[in-house]
């Protein structure tokens, strides 16, 4: 008797006593476990609705930001107590900053002259000095900051939001990077959606200004940033007439097999985004559209134009928007410290600007704002390896650090955690990168250890298998 032929999925089903089918039944259980988490409802209650990252790639120098030492003007010119230390280059004796402190606000929060708009939100603002990390290097820190993980391969801090809240915005994506060209060595995969579903992926959009000096809305055409949304050669009642037919064909490919292709969801899913944005995204990347005084506000600069167009896209409800300063490692100062003059005039005024426009319109209480980088910068000076004739720069420190979140249900105008007396090891409640993580996503309605993805045999998590909330910090 002729049979007809079989696709190979359905031959993959029959093979080996059906194992193909007891994985898709094992997914259809995990899902309907998921089912809370699939309609967006949160764990827990959540202080905030959706989180802007402010991230300074490179290495922002704690000890001449946001955590002062005396101690360093003390002990200038001598050795570290203790003995050498073990970082990534040849190290010296310690090295007081450069930068003059002066205290800010109700709370007297004492913040370096490099961020005087910022100090001007202390009392808005927790910073967390005692953050530490495991690895030295920028791409393995880049990828722990970002995805819990050292390793290229786990999803994102976006994507994991994403996964687990769904997007309030069905015309825009729920993750959104935005950076002058992209970032560093590591790329998309800072952004990457890995074993998740496709459609948790970041989108990346550049925000490049051409000239320094451009104010952020002047001489802007917003079609200019994704112009792959536009189609000139399909109108959108066209594209709209593909994509029913797509949905068709998968329809009666689920009909005949039997089986969901998630691979196949996820690009329609991508695609009817796309679509969708070409109606939505002109008008709210078109930051001409703000008053003079707000781009006043946040100022000149790809920086500026790129935390303005974040506050637009979380007013739209986009659940996480991250904004990289610049392409490579901007805030590598192993030469200098004084090239955190120019990094730090580029960052502060629309960093500022990011609380103060999120006050104005009433979003700050439900707006997690997260500032900072993937390690830190080491007390002592270097003295070798890149460093050349200056002898003022400092080398990376995973140690110790410092981080500042504001609003979405944060303490304002307070200090968690302490570094020791000259700023190299977090010595006071330190905070790793899984409690920060654990921490962003309590805030925003999620418990950790429940937002789970089986992948490979095993079940992952963004905090692998640690991390504690920092409750401290919650108003």
């Amino acid at each position: 008797m002729l049979r007809s032929p079989l696709t190979r999925r359905q031959a993959l089903c029959r093979m080996g006593n059906g194992f193909g089918m007891l994985a898709f039944a094992r997914m259809v259980s995990e899902s309907v476990s998921r089912a809370a988490l699939d309609t967006g409802q949160p764990d827990i209650p959540a202080r905030a609705k959706r989180v802007i990252f402010l991230y300074m790639n490179g290495g922002l120098s704690q000890v001449d930001s946001f955590d002062p030492k005396p101690m360093l003007d003390k002990y200038h010119g001598q050795p570290l107590p203790g003995g050498s230390i073990a970082t990534e280059r040849k190290t010296g004796t310690l090295m007081r900053s450069p930068f003059e402190f002066k205290k800010y606000g109700k709370c007297g929060m004492e913040v370096s002259e490099l961020f005087p708009l910022v100090g001007e939100c202390a009392d808005d603002i927790c910073f967390i000095r005692s953050m530490y990390t495991d690895i030295p290097n920028h791409e393995p820190a880049m990828l722990m900051m970002n995805t819990g993980f050292s390793q290229v391969g786990r999803p994102s801090l976006g994507s994991w939001l994403t996964y687990g809240l769904g997007t309030a915005n069905e015309n825009l994506p729920g993750f959104v990077v935005l950076c002058p060209d992209v970032p560093t060595t590591v790329g998309p995969p800072l952004w990457n959606s890995a074993f998740l579903p496709a459609i948790h992926q970041g989108t990346y959009i550049s925000d490049k200004v051409e000239k320094a000096t451009e104010m952020v809305g002047k001489k802007f055409d917003p079609k200019t940033l994704v112009p792959y949304v536009h189609n000139d050669g399909f109108t959108l009642s066209e594209q709209r007439r593909e994509m029913n037919l797509m949905e068709q064909l998968d329809g009666l490919a689920r009909e005949r097999e039997q089986i969901k292709d998630p691979q196949l969801d996820a690009a329609i899913q991508s695609m009817e985004t796309a679509y969708r944005m070409q109606t939505e995204a002109p008008a709210v990347f078109d930051i001409r559209q703000e008053s003079d005084a707000t781009l006043k506000l946040y100022g000149t600069g790809s920086t500026a134009r790129g935390c303005l167009m974040a506050v637009r896209l979380a007013a739209r409800n986009v659940r996480m928007v991250q904004v990289y300063y610049g392409k490579g490692d901007p805030w590598d100062a192993h030469a200098d410290i004084q090239a955190h003059r120019k990094n730090a005039k580029d960052s502060d005024q629309p960093f500022a600007a990011v609380i103060k426009d999120l006050k104005s319109r009433g979003m700050l209480k439900d707006t997690l704002v997260v500032c900072g980088s993937e390690f830190g910068r080491t007390p002592v000076h270097e003295i070798g390896g890149g460093a050349g004739a200056a002898q003022n720069g400092r080398d990376h420190n995973p140690f110790g650090f410092t981080m500042w979140m504001a609003g979405g249900g944060v303490k304002g105008g307070t200090i968690y955690g302490a570094t020791d007396d000259f700023g190299f090891k977090a010595v006071d409640k330190p905070v790793h990168v899984h409690d920060l993580h654990a921490t962003i996503l309590y805030l925003m309605g999620i418990d950790h250890t429940r937002l789970t993805y089986r992948y490979s045999g095993r079940d992952f998590r963004l905090t692998d298998v640690s991390g504690n909330v920092i409750h401290d910090i919650i108003a």
